[in-house]
């Protein structure tokens, strides 16, 4: 069903904690796994803290390990833009069946939701968004 999963990650606790429902759906579909970290490009003035090249591609490593630990290969894509945009052209890339995220939970609230990557994924996609609180 799920022959291809897009699973875009970042360095909090919730996107940590999607990876062990990725982990179950993958080895159920036994899908594609794509690991997705999007570097956010701070806009000139910007007070925006931007991860280091290094801090991600350490993130990246470490998630791809611990797959790989489970029997699960996977494939990993570092891309720069806005994240929502980024995730949304991935998985249209790749023909991703499924987007997987952690959400921070404050991002589907109505005030919030201008601001919110979840929720523009949500809005964007060109598959099914499963968002793992």
């Amino acid at each position: 069903m799920f022959k291809t999963v897009l699973f875009p990650i970042d360095m909090s606790p919730e996107a940590q904690h999607a990876a062990s429902t990725v982990r179950e759906l993958v080895q159920l579909h036994q899908s594609r796994l794509i690991l997705l970290s999007v570097v956010e490009v701070a806009e000139e003035g910007s007070s925006t803290r931007q991860a280091s090249a290094e801090a991600v591609a350490s993130l990246l490593a470490e998630v791809k390990a611990m797959f790989a630990d489970h029997g699960i290969d996977s494939e990993v894509l570092e891309r720069e833009g806005q994240p929502a945009f980024v995730i949304c052209d991935v998985a249209d890339e790749f023909e991703a069946d499924l987007i997987v995220m952690g959400c921070r939970g404050i991002g589907l609230l109505e005030d919030a939701s201008a601001e919110s990557v979840t929720n523009r994924v949500i809005n964007l996609a060109p598959c099914p968004v499963l968002v793992v609180p």
